[in-house]
């Protein structure tokens, strides 16, 4: 197991705004930004802080690079860690090997965010998601066909995370709240608003809309190629994404 000289950020403030802007990735305990598309663990951080609290029952039903998992073992939050992505889950595993002053219970598994069925109904306290925006990234390319990120066409994708979001609704708590970090792009240079598409398909399964946050984004550096092409081809370069809090008020 391994010894991580810091475990928790230096200088860490709760944000307290709809607008949230990390220039520098946080650095401590195991996270790092190899895994292309994790989410930044300030954003883990300040959603578990506001939504959860120690000991309850969290669900990361994409896991990716174990951001989240991370943050659960470091906040003391039980976790369900899954992911269609059998790298996916190999890199959780190892994220999690290293020595912490908690000791929650994380479990990693693989499995399809459509099918919670290994989970009851009203089970989970919390619900963070960060699913591919469409075929942008592909994690899997062919070799997953049932993968999200192998999805090319908005409206698929859209009933795809559909059947995600119903399952969300299921497995969650009354009066708990669900996170999900997503991001629009572009076709034949038009905007696509893919995750308001998105965020339709989350209120038609019966959820609330508690909060719609705007996170900017960093790690895509407007330089070179794509500003010259942004000038060239007349449209602007897309940097930021939505981070949407629902509720669950009604009973399954």
């Amino acid at each position: 197991m391994a010894k991580i000289k810091k475990l928790n950020p230096e200088n860490f403030e709760q944000e307290c705004t709809t607008v949230w802007s990390f220039a520098r990735r946080g650095n401590w305990a195991t996270h790092n930004s190899k895994y292309r598309g994790n989410w930044a663990p300030e954003v883990v951080r300040n959603l578990l802080l506001r939504y959860s609290s120690q000991r309850d029952c969290i669900l990361d039903p994409m896991i990716g690079g174990g951001t989240t998992a991370i943050e659960c073992k470091l906040l003391n939050r039980h976790l369900l860690a899954l992911d269609i992505n059998p790298h996916a889950i190999e890199l959780t595993n190892t994220a999690l090997d290293f020595e912490s002053e908690f000791s929650p219970r994380i479990k990693v598994q693989l499995n399809d965010a459509r099918d919670l069925s290994l989970l009851k109904d009203e089970t989970i306290d919390f619900i963070l998601n960060h699913p591919p925006y469409v075929d942008i990234i592909k994690y899997s390319e062919k070799q997953i066909a049932e993968d999200l990120s192998n999805i090319h066409d908005l409206e698929k994708f859209c009933d795809e995370m559909e059947k995600v979001a119903k399952e969300f609704y299921r497995v969650l708590k009354k009066d708990k709240y669900c996170a999900i970090l997503i991001g629009d792009t572009r076709r034949n240079k038009m905007y696509q608003p893919l995750a308001f598409m998105v965020m339709q398909r989350f209120l038609k399964v019966g959820f609330e809309l508690k909060e719609d946050i705007i996170k900017q984004q960093h790690n895509c550096k407007a330089t070179g190629f794509w500003v010259k092409k942004s000038k060239e081809a007349n449209f602007l370069l897309i940097m930021h994404e939505h981070l949407f809090v629902f509720k669950k008020t009604a009973t399954f």
